[in-house]
């Protein structure tokens, strides 16, 4: 176990060795302020170096943005992919693209999102491939880039260095330069969503402002209070359920995949609808539940299912707790949610989901950490630093 230097939430992380390699297990620490802890507190700055380097014009964002929209205007596909935390990014990257290219009027559906390993065996033969990859290492994501390419789609990267694995399978690429220290990633989420970001204003034509987006992460990041009692609450839950809806849907699974990383607990994500139609006869007072609810976009109808989600919750003393935004906080009646509540910035000024997916991102991360602390486990080496689940993590590769 290591004693944690005092850490500078605003210096630069470092980024990946020269030679690449990938990362070795994080530092064992006897208790907080884990990796994770200090990562979430970096987060606003990164996001905004990140914002900064990536607006100019002229800059790798510029020159993906005129990829995705040379790629619609031809009316072929648009396809964003990634692995673990990163999938969940790459379909958080794809809401950002598609709502980015509707308000630049493009035409077709606009950019989705697949899971590497299912577009590895399936690749367009056209279009534009995105793949996300925080290290450049994926064994998987970078699988479905090299299909793509050979299939005969152009293939980008968002990942943190030019100099990954990742990176010469991808005629553009994406820099996010800092790397996650811990392996329970929350850099690893937010920065490729800070990337869309700026590639989906140089898409749109609409400004960001690197300063405000900081600030909307430093709200979240500084939940801890509220996330203390909420992760007190649910770390004795038997599992666990995230229910979400719209753009929020990212968010969820990337809680569920937090959770069972940094804490351990069984959990399962579930559409806001999904939830109401058949799940309800496995759950009872052991069970724990959030729901995730930000996207303003059609909220009149995502507010009165959850309502009504939340109802049946309580109806089965489910604990149950939620991150919302502040618009409707007043809208949920507080015995709805006896698990407590995070309530997130509206950030109006920002497209409808860059709102949703920033601002919910670091509260999910901050409630993973608390109940992580709770439940007395590390979350940055993701079990790993037990041998049957390195041996486990082995033999899957083998």
């Amino acid at each position: 176990m290591t004693t944690p230097d005092p850490f500078d939430p605003r210096a630069p992380l470092p980024g990946p060795p020269d030679p690449w390699a990938s990362t070795d297990q994080p530092s064992r620490r006897s208790g907080p302020p884990y990796h994770m802890t200090d990562m979430i507190a970096a987060e606003p700055a990164v996001a905004e170096r990140l914002l900064e380097r990536l607006l100019p014009g002229g800059s790798s964002a510029a020159e993906l943005a005129g990829a995705v929209a040379e790629t619609m205007r031809h009316g072929l596909p648009v396809v964003v992919t990634g692995c673990g935390t990163s999938e969940h990014a790459s379909l958080g990257v794809a809401d950002i693209l598609r709502e980015a290219g509707g308000a630049a009027g493009l035409p077709g559906p606009g950019p989705v999102s697949a899971q590497a390993f299912e577009l590895s065996l399936d690749p367009p033969t056209g279009g534009l491939v995105i793949g996300v990859s925080h290290e450049g290492g994926t064994a998987a994501t970078n699988a479905a880039l090299r299909a793509s390419r050979e299939a005969g789609s152009r293939t980008a990267l968002i990942t943190v260095t030019r100099r990954s694995p990742g990176a010469a399978l991808a005629d553009l690429v994406v820099e996010t330069e800092e790397l996650d220290q811990g392996w329970c990633h929350t850099v690893g989420y937010l920065s490729p969503l800070v990337a869309a970001t700026a590639v989906g204003s140089h898409l749109s034509g609409r400004p960001i402002g690197p300063s405000a987006m900081a600030r909307l992460i430093a709200d979240g990041a500084g939940r801890g209070p509220v996330a203390a009692g909420i992760g007190a609450t649910l770390a004795g839950a038997a599992h666990l359920i995230v229910i979400a809806s719209g753009a929020d849907r990212t968010a969820g699974r990337e809680l569920v995949l937090k959770i069972e990383e940094g804490s351990w607990i069984p959990s399962a994500y579930r559409d806001l609808e999904t939830f109401l139609h058949g799940h309800l006869p496995a759950t009872g007072e052991d069970t724990g539940l959030v729901l995730i609810l930000a996207d303003r976009s059609a909220r009149d109808a995502r507010l009165a299912r959850a309502l009504g989600a939340l109802r049946a919750a309580r109806a089965l003393g489910i604990r149950t707790a939620a991150i919302l935004a502040s618009g409707i906080s007043d809208a949920v009646d507080p015995t709805l949610t006896p698990a407590g509540r995070l309530v997130v910035p509206e950030a109006p000024d920002l497209p409808a989901p860059v709102a949703a997916l920033l601002g919910t991102a670091t509260p999910l991360q901050v409630l993973t950490e608390w109940i992580a602390r709770a439940r007395g486990t590390d979350p940055d080496p993701i079990r790993r630093d037990d041998p049957r689940y390195a041996a486990a993590a082995d033999a899957a590769e083998g």
